[in-house]
């Protein structure tokens, strides 16, 4: 049984170190090419033999992140000039040394959280402070690597625009993932409320907290696509694109919430072990709904089926519908998320608004 179990760890390490390389790959690529091109360009440009901060700079502004913009870049490329620019003049005044390290590393530090609350900001400040502080000055100077810092600074930025590391394909597998995780929620309320079952309901509240994490992936990798595609003469096709997705990603949270709002009330009112088929019901057009609204983003007919069936479900939301408070809090509770989706789904706040019946 042990010798199956380490063959299985084996598996499941060689196929996570095999994710990370594939997934890697983008960034890889990108590295190579910057740091190979700023490496050229500063020693043919400038006549550096050893354009070593060139090459470092423009590794640390990349990065392996998933997640780096342009914007990131940028930030991260002015914080590795200002600890250049900052040693370079320390060192002119108090030169090179075990105690001069120690001065120039704490000022540039200092400097660079005044400049910026980025912690990375500031430790790429503080790497570069230090070869400019330990290694021998340039033939040109210690100022001289305030340019190679700029040339390896300009090549980030423009292999980030013309090598595009972002993947639309991953977006479109987070934002799937969480709808389907939404659907199976809410359909284990249905399930909860159809038999009066408790562990399908607190099975559906566990799932329902397990949405955040989703949306915060999709929103990490969207922000990334956008501000490549910013930037990218290869992606102005898919700015629009990404905006739409943008919306969809802001009503997809609104659902998250109410979601998980819905599961902690059905968790507490099933507890009694009683079916309530009315809410069950209404919890099956939920599902539906939220099924149509993550197909819409590809689907046109997608999106007219959920306002239809979302137009619906709002007439149905009446809390006089059923008796007892806590099960007429359930549908209270299940109003904003229809009327969220009837707004983003083109339908103005006024119409959908009247769609629901008077509380």
């Amino acid at each position: 049984m042990r010798r199956l179990e380490r063959s299985i760890r084996r598996r499941l390490d060689a196929r996570a170190a095999l994710d990370r390389v594939v997934g890697s790959l983008p960034a890889v690529l990108q590295i190579v090419v910057a740091a190979t091109a700023a490496y050229l360009l500063a020693r043919g440009l400038l006549g550096h033999e050893v354009p070593l901060v060139a090459v470092t700079v423009t590794i640390v502004a990349l990065g392996l992140a998933r997640d780096t913009t342009p914007r990131r870049v940028v930030e991260i490329v002015i914080g590795i000039n200002i600890g250049i620019i900052v040693a370079a003049l320390l060192v002119q005044v108090i030169g090179q040394g075990a105690w001069q390290i120690a001065v120039i590393l704490a000022i540039t530090l200092v400097v660079a959280r005044a400049v910026s609350p980025s912690a990375p900001f500031a430790i790429a400040a503080g790497v570069q402070s230090m070869l400019v502080a330990v290694l021998p000055p340039p033939d040109g100077g210690v100022f001289a690597r305030s340019l190679d810092g700029l040339i390896g600074g300009a090549m980030a930025l423009l292999i980030t625009a013309l090598i595009p590391r972002f993947d639309l394909v991953r977006q479109r597998g987070e934002a799937t993932a969480l709808f389907s995780l939404l659907d199976q929620s809410i359909m284990g309320l249905r399930e909860a409320l159809t038999a009066g079952d408790a562990p399908a309901a607190e099975l559906a509240l566990a799932r329902s907290r397990r949405s955040q994490a989703l949306i915060d992936d999709w929103t990490r990798s969207l922000e990334s696509a956008r501000g490549v595609a910013a930037v990218s003469p290869w992606l102005r096709s898919r700015r629009a694109g990404l905006a739409e997705e943008v919306r969809l990603l802001a009503v997809a949270d609104l659902t998250t919430r109410h979601v998980r709002a819905l599961a902690r009330r059905v968790e507490v009112i099933v507890r009694d072990g009683s079916p309530r088929p009315v809410l069950a019901e209404l919890m099956e057009s939920a599902a539906e709904v939220v099924r149509l609204l993550g197909r819409s983003r590809d689907d046109e007919a997608a999106r007219y089926a959920a306002r239809a069936v979302a137009a619906v479900l709002a007439g149905r939301c009446s809390p006089t519908a059923v008796e007892g408070v806590g099960d007429q809090v359930v549908i209270v509770l299940l109003r904003p998320l229809v009327f969220d989706v009837l707004v983003h789904l083109g339908t103005p706040a006024d119409e959908a608004r009247a769609l629901l019946p008077p509380l």
